[in-house]
């Protein structure tokens, strides 16, 4: 090799290492790949009718959880939070390739499409909140805000998405 090539390589190699540095300076690894499958694909923040804290009222809010990819997840040990700090923590739950589960406020029996959080208190704020999913590391995966942490009506990821679950704009 001539120096002139040494030296492009070597400056090519810097500048792939500064552009790497700060993911890593910032503590953040590269996610899973099975990370970026999984999103928070709709939420019913704001459960029908009166807020009287009945289980029935609870259970009609929830956030969807889905896997985009083909391959099956373990959630196990997957959070999902709001703003104050409420935390469900997936248990033993699989969630299969192309599939959804909905995470219910209030109380009920797991099954294959629906967990329970088994909370007796509403969780989602109705005029602003953020639901935040973290896997079991605890890094970012997802979130969804809305209220006043959105400027229009575009999720985190630029796309137009209803987060009341009612099809509603």
């Amino acid at each position: 090799m001539t120096a002139r090539r040494l030296t492009a390589a070597a400056v090519a190699a810097a500048a792939v290492g500064a552009l790497a540095l700060p993911a890593a300076a910032a503590g953040q690894p590269a996610a899973r790949p099975h990370d970026r499958a999984v999103v928070i694909s709709d939420v019913q923040y704001d459960s029908p009718g009166r807020d009287d804290r009945a289980n029935w009222s609870l259970n009609k809010e929830w956030v969807d959880v889905t896997n985009t990819s083909r391959r099956a997840v373990n959630l196990d040990g997957w959070t999902l939070s709001d703003e104050a700090g409420h935390t469900y923590t997936f248990r033993y739950f699989r969630l299969d390739g192309r599939s959804t589960v909905r995470v219910h406020t209030g109380e009920g029996r797991d099954r294959f499409a629906d967990v329970y959080q088994d909370r007796r208190n509403y969780v989602w704020n109705n005029d602003s909140d953020t639901a935040t999913l973290r896997n079991d590391h605890g890094r970012f995966v997802d979130e969804v805000s809305w209220g006043h942490h959105r400027r229009d009506d575009r999720d985190h990821r630029g796309e137009n998405r209803d987060h009341r679950g009612d099809g509603r704009r």
